[in-house]
């Protein structure tokens, strides 16, 4: 099992000294990966706990975003040049790219340039979004309906300048003649790409295995969940003949993580069961059951509040010196 941190640019107030700190004792612990958020705007509405969505969609949240409106938190696609230069091995991404706020052939060709900049390091997260406050603060409001189609014109895309020496496309969000785009990926045939699924997993399995997309996250997912997601994938790759099997892939989900000194109560309550936040004895046994249920890479979410950062940095390496070869 790898170990990826989600780091926690979004935050009421969060510092690049402390993104520092924080990437460099993953790299020193040997994570798989580091992890930015993209969150553009934090509407007031979420102060009032007024949104027109829960948080994610998902039915287990309020219509609130868990940082205020004036929140100072970093923007997640311009950390990872400067994570590039200040990291060696570890792999960087984003979790997730909301497709529909960039141009599909922009970014693509920005990607290509950050994994240069990295030397092959970049790691691909896409999705659709779901806050409908955010699509308009972007200009992306008459997107908002059509939001998945967005995300399936921008696979597209990606893929194909990241494959072709020239390149051409004609869809509805995305129509330019032949071009070049500059440097390709350094990584062969492409960056890994993995596809966001928050709600129904039929619809991201189909994405997935679509597009020959190289893992799925999720957020805060049950062991059950996970299994439940991993068997909808590997129905989709076997249902169109992929030669990909579901053991190629990397399933993941982004988790709230803290070792307490207490036990927390691990009562089954869907996403809101706290399966990564607890003892070190309980994080041990929940760590066992995501990997029996095909988890391959838990997304470690670092507190919105209230934990030091030192705090957070003690108990990373806790969970890979002492934790994790339990379970390994």
């Amino acid at each position: 099992m790898k170990l990826a941190l989600y780091l926690p640019n979004f935050r009421d107030k969060i510092t690049v000294a402390e993104i520092d700190a924080l990437t460099d004792v993953a790299e020193e612990l040997d994570f798989d990966s580091i992890w930015t958020l993209d969150r553009i705007v934090v509407p007031e509405a979420s102060d009032r706990v007024e949104l027109e969505k829960s948080f994610g969609s998902m039915k287990e949240f309020p219509n609130a975003l868990p940082v205020s409106s004036r929140g100072e938190y970093l923007q997640g696609l311009p950390l990872i040049p400067y994570l590039a230069a200040k990291t060696k091995k570890i792999r960087l991404g984003v979790s997730i790219i909301v497709t529909a706020f960039r141009a599909p052939a922009v970014m693509a060709a920005e990607i290509a340039t950050w994994d240069h900049l990295s030397g092959g390091r970049i790691n691909v997260g896409v999705g659709a979004g779901w806050m409908p406050e955010e699509f308009e603060a972007a200009g992306a409001a008459h997107i908002y309906k059509k939001r998945n189609k967005h995300v399936r014109e921008t696979i597209e895309v990606m893929q194909g300048i990241w494959g072709n020496e020239l390149f051409e496309y004609h869809g509805e969000f995305a129509s330019f003649q032949k071009c070049g785009f500059g440097a390709k990926p350094v990584q062969k045939p492409r960056p890994p790409m993995f596809f966001s699924g928050l709600v129904n997993p039929e619809v991201s399995a189909k994405r997935v295995a679509k597009y020959g997309l190289d893992g799925w996250i999720g957020i805060m997912d049950t062991p059950e969940a996970i299994a439940t997601w991993r068997g909808a994938i590997s129905e989709q790759l076997e249902k169109i003949g992929s030669s990909t099997s579901i053991d190629d892939l990397e399933i993941s989900s982004m988790m709230p993580f803290e070792i307490t000194s207490e036990e927390t109560d691990q009562t089954p309550n869907g996403k809101l069961t706290p399966t990564m936040v607890g003892t070190a004895d309980q994080i041990a046994h929940n760590l066992a059951q995501y990997k029996e249920a095909g988890m391959t890479m838990p997304m470690l979410w670092p507190p919105f509040s209230g934990t030091p950062t030192e705090k957070t940095i003690d108990d990373l390496r806790q969970l890979k010196e002492d934790i994790l070869p339990k379970i390994q």
